[in-house]
């Protein structure tokens, strides 16, 4: 098989080593890539969805698997598919699980999908009266797209206030602020659940968690992700099952009956309150840092899997008797500014655990950090301490100028 991998991050980067290991894999292309996947493929440097389609159609690709929700969300699942080519990836109309959270919670609140009390709105004095029902905090959400960073936790209501004012206004997130989502916020934990789906069928993958804030104990602001682990001792085998027939199942119908039918990875942003789970969010692809210890878990072809959910004959997925931990290398000034570029030196790869290359650049030969988010150091083992232990042996190998990362992801499981 020849494959294209549209996006430049460590999801697309840990995507590719997985399929680098399958012996159908012929060749992999990454549009466009980073300054490291040319170690695992070819980086083709178009954004143009006709251009990308083209270019599948001229070398043969037998499927593409989209990456980031920008592409998804701009339709670049429909270009390929009016020309008659493979691609995993939910279409444009699928996507706006992701790409609206307005469309979003009415989704979750017509197919009778647990969530938290909330408005979606373009008026400021609605939001205002809503947010007086409402206990502290307050959650305010950008309608949509803005990388992970549209949303507000307010610790007071005169903060909410601003919070919606500013969206509202376009001074926070231009157009994407332009209707909001209002929140009751729930107290408990998040879990991440992905399914693969086909349309009509699904196949659940390990529960992940992820570690949204800066700092050890959870502290500093939120990013993009700073580390995650797999499987999650959190997620009780009843809570998997009420995840898959409370909520996977209906919306795989829901979207259905929107004559939106869900193909590509469903990733359900889970508050586990009590013992009973609420959906956060939805978004459409495999989440950053999540995917980076998904991959190695998964026993079998990834791309059979994927080729088979995109022509919608989804088959059983193996997964290995293992746990993954992943934790992230930032750059100096991540999450605040963008950061000096740096060069990377890695003494040694400890055995059971490997690199996973995010935002670099490669000069000479040579890879550099180029900022934000750069690295993910993924341990494998039997457990999760196991492999929280060469996750952190594999990090004390890395080495590049203001590097910082977190000394204690996986704690959840390992308190």
């Amino acid at each position: 098989m020849k494959i294209l991998i549209i996006g430049n991050g460590g999801r697309e980067y840990a995507i590719g080593l997985k399929l680098q290991s399958e012996t159908n894999v012929e060749k992999i292309y990454f549009a466009p890539g980073n300054g490291a996947t040319t170690k695992i493929g070819e980086n083709i440097l178009m954004s143009d969805f006709e251009q990308l389609a083209k270019f599948a159609i001229d070398n043969a690709i037998d499927l593409t698997i989209v990456g980031p929700e920008a592409p998804l969300s701009a339709g670049v699942v429909d270009v390929f598919k009016a020309h008659g080519l493979a691609v995993f990836g939910p279409s444009r109309a699928a996507a706006r699980l992701e790409g609206s959270k307005a469309y979003m919670k009415d989704f979750l609140a017509k197919n009778n999908i647990k969530t938290a009390q909330y408005l979606n709105t373009d008026n400021k004095e609605e939001a205002f009266k809503f947010i007086d029902t409402l206990g502290l905090p307050v959650v305010v959400k950008a309608d949509g797209l803005c990388a992970g960073k549209g949303v507000i936790i307010a610790q007071t209501y005169n903060e909410a206030k601003d919070a919606v004012s500013d969206m509202l206004s376009g001074d926070s997130f231009g157009d994407a602020g332009k209707r909001i989502v209002v929140e009751e916020y729930l107290d408990g934990f998040e879990l991440s659940f992905f399914a693969i789906c086909d349309g009509e069928n699904f196949v659940s993958l390990p529960v992940a968690q992820d570690h949204k804030r800066l700092l050890d104990n959870d502290k500093g602001p939120n990013t993009g992700g700073m580390g995650a682990y797999a499987p999650s001792p959190l997620a009780s085998a009843n809570l998997i099952k009420s995840l898959e027939d409370e909520v996977v199942k209906p919306t795989l119908k829901g979207m259905q009956n929107e004559d939106a039918p869900f193909c590509g990875v469903l990733f359900v942003g889970v508050m586990v309150v009590g013992d009973e789970p609420y959906v956060l969010e939805f978004n459409v692809r495999f989440g950053d840092p999540e995917c980076e210890v998904l991959m190695p878990l998964i026993d079998g072809n990834l791309s059979e899997i994927l080729l088979n959910a995109a022509n919608g004959k989804l088959e059983a997925v193996k997964l290995k008797a293992q746990c993954a931990v992943g934790v992230v290398i930032a750059s100096e000034n991540y999450p605040y500014k963008n950061s000096p570029k740096a060069k990377i030196s890695v003494k040694q790869i400890p055995e059971n655990s490997h690199l996973v290359y995010a935002g670099v650049s490669e000069e000479d030969g040579e890879i550099y950090a180029s900022g934000g988010r750069v690295l993910v150091c993924v341990g494998l083992g039997d457990s999760i301490k196991n492999a929280q232990e060469r996750a952190y042996e594999l990090c004390k190998n890395v080495e590049f100028k203001g590097m910082q990362y977190r000394k204690d992801i996986a704690w959840q499981a390992l308190r």
